[in-house]
């Protein structure tokens, strides 16, 4: 992660992987055939705790608490898994091309779904929307801001929640 952040995915090869991680390139090959077989094998440490996540989410009642919840371990993963959002950031032509960049942008659709209700009106599901993405953008802006990142991940998930809750607390088909 370290030579894709500091070259781009498209500038580093498997010998450069292979030099950095003090192996033979014969060695990594054994393990990894390309570098999407490296990022893909990266990713699977993001996705299953999503993929748990969103086993969970389903099989819960879709309330207030239920959602919180779900926006609280998100925030937990995409903190466990920060650097892998830095590459999705700055590499995003290649995630397009990229099959983990489509399993990806799936596994969000479904989150997105487990937090917002399709009949509430547009204002509450753009908030809904808005709550995963303010954790996202969080990650990126709050980056070089001073301060504990684990203070600067609670605020982001405290606006996410109000967010939801502002939604959630709106009757479907009224406006405001």
């Amino acid at each position: 992660m370290e030579l894709f952040a500091e070259q781009g995915y498209e500038k580093t090869s498997l010998r450069e992987i292979a030099e950095r991680l003090d192996v033979t390139k014969a060695a990594l090959y054994y393990h990894f055939k390309t570098k999407e077989d490296i990022i893909i094998s990266l990713f699977q440490d993001l996705t299953r705790p999503m993929d748990e996540l969103i086993a969970w989410g389903q099989e819960q009642p879709r309330t207030l608490e239920t959602k919180k919840e779900i926006l609280t371990r998100y925030s937990l993963a995409l903190s466990a898994a920060a650097p892998l959002f830095r590459f999705m950031h700055e590499n995003q032509a290649t995630m397009r091309d990229l099959s983990i960049g489509e399993t990806f942008k799936e596994r969000m659709f479904v989150l997105l779904d487990l937090v917002k209700d399709p009949q509430a009106v547009l204002t509450d599901q753009v908030r809904c929307v808005s709550a995963l993405f303010t954790m996202h953008a969080g990650m990126f802006v709050l980056r070089d801001a001073e301060g504990d990142p684990e203070e600067k991940r609670k605020a982001a998930l405290e606006v996410a929640i109000d967010l939801v809750s502002q939604a959630h607390g709106q009757a479907p088909g009224v406006t405001r």
